[in-house]
């Protein structure tokens, strides 16, 4: 199967030369997204950690929407702080009201020194659509 290279409508403009998202055997990875309000990536960001987590969140969804997927669909999340000792507590309050309990992602939140554009927070992850080929694993006998 073949890529498949999405460019969202409705979504944030990228800042760098990248899709928004791709996807391979039902695998869609998603590239990180910044707490832009709206497709310019010139407008400011909300104030505060949790406004931009709520939007970041709200970037990943339209993204997700645009490929037939949702949240829900995430398996594997990151989370990119510029001040990680004082965002931390607050923007993991907002992250999990995002995914039911019980159903959350496997998760790494990281501490950097500077994202795109000055935001305080990035998030990428990568989503499984439903009825996807598993992968099976090749099972291979070895003579001695």
């Amino acid at each position: 199967m073949s890529p498949i290279f999405h460019m969202i409508t409705g979504a944030p403009d990228p800042v760098a030369p990248f899709s928004h998202a791709v996807e391979a055997d039902g695998w869609v990875f998603v590239t990180g997204q910044m707490p832009f309000v709206g497709t310019s990536v010139d407008a400011p960001y909300p104030e505060g950690i949790e406004a931009q987590t709520r939007q970041v969140l709200k970037n990943l969804e339209t993204v997700l929407a645009g490929c037939g997927l949702g949240l829900e669909h995430a398996l594997s999340v990151r989370v990119y702080l510029t001040h990680f000792d004082e965002d931390y507590a607050a923007m993991n309050a907002v992250y999990a009201s995002h995914f039911a309990s019980g159903r959350r992602p496997a998760r790494t939140c990281v501490g950097v020194t500077g994202l795109a554009k000055g935001a305080r927070i990035e998030i990428d992850l990568v989503a499984r659509r439903d009825g996807a080929p598993s992968i099976q694993p090749t099972v291979r006998s070895r003579e001695p």
